[in-house]
């Protein structure tokens, strides 16, 4: 059952019913190999106003015969805090080989891939991507949380396709009001005017 939330933030899903929700670091399907704290369950947490505006990229994408496959959403900032001690850990060669295979991960806050203060934590950011009517997602030339130059949204190491694929998910955010995507993650965007601009949160994603 759902557990309450604080004021102003809902289910993801209460407000996209057709979404995939992938939640990525609520399992071991992540550049940590387990589940990350604060993830307590596989659901999508956002602002009720960040919610609403995906409801309206969500509409906006069903008129082309797709639909989104969220991976991250509201991030508690004890998650972001298991980031910064994950750096400091042996590297695990199978994950180093599938999300960070060009920079050592001492780096990845440094070089903008990470950050300590996560815009996620503000609740109105969320990571996602575009699936067909069949569920297949879409091309997009790098899986989720790829930290490379590879995942920056107007890269030329990925196919001319890929790109068009990328901008066709940035056009649906940004129609909804969301920022144009950051500029080294392609599935990365947070509300125009978000509500809670200078509030990072803690509470569980349960």
């Amino acid at each position: 059952m759902s557990e309450p939330l604080p004021d102003g933030f809902v289910y993801l899903r209460e407000y996209v019913p057709n979404l995939i929700e992938s939640m990525d670091y609520a399992g071991t399907e992540n550049f940590l190999g387990r589940p990350v704290n604060g993830y307590e369950r596989g659901v999508a947490v956002l602002t009720r106003a960040a919610a609403q505006a995906l409801a309206s990229a969500n509409r906006l994408a069903a008129a082309q015969g797709l639909r989104f496959k969220v991976f991250d959403a509201y991030r508690p900032q004890r998650a972001v805090d298991e980031f910064l001690r994950w750096v400091d850990e042996p590297d695990d060669a199978g994950r180093k080989a599938l999300f960070y295979p060009a920079i050592d991960k001492s780096r990845l806050f440094e070089a903008g891939y990470l950050a300590a203060r996560s815009t996620h934590s503000r609740g109105s950011t969320l990571d996602l991507s575009l699936v067909d009517a069949a569920g297949v997602e879409l091309d997009m030339g790098t899986r989720f949380d790829f930290f490379g130059a590879e995942s920056w949204p107007a890269s030329d190491a990925v196919t001319s396709a890929q790109r068009v694929n990328r901008r066709r998910l940035a056009g649906l955010m940004t129609a909804a009001g969301f920022h144009e995507p950051h500029p080294q993650e392609w599935w990365h965007f947070t509300l125009r005017d978000e509500p809670y601009p200078d509030t990072w949160f803690d509470f569980p994603v349960a």
